[in-house]
């Protein structure tokens, strides 16, 4: 699997993702035992659905794309580590999402990073080279 189909995944989930928050802010903050902030829930879920349409529909521009998610992975890291659940199961369950959306992040670095700066040259493609250049004669 290389990077483009895995953006290309984190794209569909991010449309998933976002839907969910669209739809049914409410039911998310319930679940996870925190406060209800269903405006909140909706910008974030607003700015998945276009993390996601934009990766599938622009591949010229998907690392910038991913990017976007990892910008959006760092809000929303921040803004579950200040919730605040009223009872030990929406803890426990803001704590796994939490572990998740850490998984989720690295994955989306990683991504990233290999959409933004194409594979080196392997060691011997670069002895290669380098012995190509060293039998020339030189000026």
């Amino acid at each position: 699997m290389n990077a483009e189909q895995v953006a290309r995944g984190l794209g569909w989930l991010s449309i998933g993702l976002g839907a969910v928050e669209l739809a049914a802010p409410g039911k998310l903050t319930r679940f996870l035992g925190v406060q209800d902030q269903s405006t909140l829930v909706r910008a974030y879920g607003l700015r998945e659905v276009l993390a996601g349409v934009g990766i599938l529909a622009q591949p010229s521009a998907v690392a910038f794309w991913v990017w976007s998610r990892v910008a959006g992975d760092v809000l929303d890291l921040g803004t579950l580590g200040l919730a605040q659940p009223e009872n030990p199961n929406g803890r426990k369950r803001t704590a796994n999402t939490l572990a998740a959306l850490t998984a989720i992040t690295v994955v989306d670095v990683l991504c990233a990073r290999a959409l933004s700066h194409p594979e080196p040259p392997s060691v011997k493609d670069r002895l290669l080279r380098r012995g190509t250049a060293d039998a020339r004669p030189r000026d």
